[in-house]
């Protein structure tokens, strides 16, 4: 790559960077990215070639983390691999024909939405106003727009996912799509979905924390034991009541698993059980029919009747305390 030299001494020349750059690239680059591209625009300037094994000795940088950042910056579109070595790409034209859709007339379709367009145009510069103090990188506004069109949010909706993500600390575009599979993996298209979903995991919380204490838990659950308490309270629709009636044990064993709790209350589930009373009851049953079972034993001294269903529910029963 050859280009003419600036006629200016060194201790004189500078190196122009666009504003785009830290607006769109340098809160998403690794610093060693970041470092080999600035150094390469800088040597963009003169009449050298650019070798790998020069850039790794002058930046003090591996050469495999010198080929990483050179594929990072080409698959960004921000440089390009040529035989004789790079072309480094103007980053304001870049955003220009990101931007530039010429368009000579309105669809019908594009007539019928212009109320929508201009209320989610007015959220967007909301989200620019309050989340980048007016200085939204532009690329941001396509991106908001892809996804109003694949998850299917209302203007309110997507204005809470930049508050959630800012409040988080967490402001950047592959946190902000990770909430945003799940908020729609969860349904949420409207604010009172989200409302909903808010109010589920604020009680989803409270039940963490009290099956944690009725356990005598002093650790945190870790994820695998929320997926069970998800199954049971999303799924089954169990409250704490059904699953307290799980939770009480027997002296006789100890540090049970959540499998355990979730065979019982999978079987509850499976028996169409919604109440404590229908638990109850059937739990009840069960303890009379072992004990009939066990007096004819005794009365008889002949144990081989046919009690499989009795004896699988003991292996699922037996140690919990009614």
């Amino acid at each position: 790559m050859k280009i003419e030299r600036n006629d200016k001494p060194l201790i004189f020349s500078s190196t122009s960077i666009p504003d785009i750059f830290f607006n769109e690239y340098l809160s998403e680059a690794p610093g060693d990215y970041i470092k080999v591209y600035l150094y390469m625009l800088f040597l963009s300037k003169y009449s050298k070639d650019i070798k790998i094994n020069d850039l790794s000795k002058k930046l003090g940088l591996s050469f495999q983390t010198i080929q990483d950042a050179t594929k990072y910056w080409e698959e960004h579109g921000v440089i390009l691999r040529k035989n004789t070595g790079y072309i480094i790409h103007d980053l304001q034209e870049i955003e220009i024909n990101k931007l530039y859709k010429p368009k000579v007339a309105l669809s019908a379709e594009d007539i019928k939405n212009i109320d929508k367009n201009k209320a989610r145009a007015a959220v967007i510069e909301n989200i620019n106003n309050k989340f980048f103090q007016g200085i939204m990188p532009p690329s941001w506004y396509s991106d908001i727009d892809l996804w109003f069109r694949k998850y299917e949010f209302d203007d309110d909706v997507m204005y809470s996912l930049f508050n959630y993500c800012y409040n988080q600390g967490a402001l950047h575009k592959n946190y902000i799509q990770v909430v945003a599979d799940s908020w729609h993996k969860s349904h949420i298209k409207t604010f009172e979905d989200l409302d909903v979903y808010y109010n589920k995991q604020e009680k989803l919380q409270s039940l963490y924390k009290s099956i944690s204490k009725k356990l005598g838990y002093t650790r945190l659950l870790n994820e695998y034991e929320k997926e069970y308490i998800q199954k049971w309270y999303c799924d089954y629709n169990y409250d704490l009541n059904v699953i307290e009636i799980a939770l009480k044990r027997s002296t006789s064993k100890s540090n049970l698993s959540f499998e355990y709790y979730d065979k019982i209350l999978t079987d509850w589930h499976e028996r169409n059980f919604k109440t404590t009373v229908e638990i109850t009851d059937f739990l009840n049953e069960y303890k009379s029919k072992k004990n009939a079972v066990k007096k004819l034993e005794k009365k008889t001294g002949y144990s081989n009747y046919d009690q499989r269903e009795l004896t699988d529910l003991d292996k699922l029963y037996s140690n919990l305390k009614l």
